[in-house]
């Protein structure tokens, strides 16, 4: 029996949720593309972190099957996602930025993937930059070795073993289980989300859901990507009038996702070096606008033409 059918709900609704903040031009492109991505029928529910700009509110007037859920405030992704999570009664379950364009099918090609993988609790597509790129929204955990090489040397040398590691960038893309997925699109099924809590609204933005898939992957589900759906992803929208606010909140959550591995008195040394370390790489980003956005996608689009 399927998920939603054991719930009692209508066994194709798929409740999308998606987090927005002031999304402009986005949001409407992000919802007729959602529309040819799958044939079931879609409750989208805009879980709204404070919007300005309206258009939330006037897109949820205007469609009848979208709703406009006002959050209380810039409560953060994670947070966002998880008050709009509490709409769904299905089964199936989408929480996604507003500046993801969704190429056709790829939301059933994404369900008919999860079939497939029964543990499976989190699935993700693959993601284009604007320029065509292949984005790594699959990537191994961070170890402490691995997670120092691709900080100190992804800027500016993107093809260093470390960040090829940790991103998977070597090989034509394949479906299957991975470390952790980009939130920014992911199908979830809705028991498996309830049952680690939803995000960690500890994290205002990044690294949410490196540690949800993490917390997934403890309590015994699966993150799978799946290259052979497709999405693109311009990235940045709500924060690119912030950028040094977003750069410093990348390495908070970044000493906070890291510093939890290393807990008490005997972790006190490691995390003492994780704060300098990090804080150092923080104010030298303010400089340095390659490493401020970090190690670019170097694969191109064209490798999953064979996936």
């Amino acid at each position: 029996m399927s998920d939603s059918a054991a719930q009692g709900a209508e066994p194709d609704l798929v409740t999308v949720v998606v987090v927005t903040y002031s999304p402009g031009e986005h949001l409407s492109r992000f919802l007729s593309t959602l529309r040819s991505a799958t044939n079931r029928p879609l409750r989208i529910v805009l879980a709204d972190n404070g919007s300005t700009d309206g258009v939330p509110e006037a897109t949820a007037a205007a469609a009848d099957d979208v709703a406009f859920l006002p959050t209380g405030g810039n409560l953060g992704y994670g947070l966002g996602a998880n008050v709009g999570a509490r709409e769904a009664a299905t089964g199936w379950l989408v929480v996604a930025n507003p500046d993801v364009a969704w190429k056709p099918g790829a939301l059933d090609t994404l369900i008919a993937a999860a079939d497939r993988w029964p543990r499976g609790a989190a699935f993700g597509p693959a993601l284009l930059t604007e320029d065509g790129s292949l984005y790594p929204s699959a990537r191994a955990l961070p170890s402490l070795g691995r997670g120092t090489g691709h900080a100190l040397l992804g800027w500016w040398w993107p093809t260093n073993p470390w960040t090829r590691a940790y991103r998977h960038e070597s090989g034509t893309p394949v479906e299957g289980p991975v470390g952790w997925l980009s939130g920014s699109c992911l199908l979830l099924r809705r028991d498996a989300f309830a049952s680690v809590n939803g995000f960690d609204p500890s994290y205002f933005m990044y690294f949410e859901d490196l540690d949800l898939c993490e917390r997934l992957e403890r309590a015994g589900w699966l993150c799978v990507y799946v290259p052979s759906a497709v999405c693109g992803h311009e990235g940045g929208h709500a924060t690119a009038k912030v950028s040094h606010l977003m750069v410093a909140e990348h390495h908070r959550s970044a000493y906070r996702y890291l510093s939890r591995k290393y807990p008490g008195r005997r972790g006190l040394p490691v995390r003492v070096l994780l704060r300098l370390g990090l804080l150092a790489r923080r104010y030298a980003s303010y400089g340095v606008g390659s490493l401020r956005e970090g190690a670019r996608p170097t694969r191109e689009a064209d490798v999953l033409d064979d996936v």
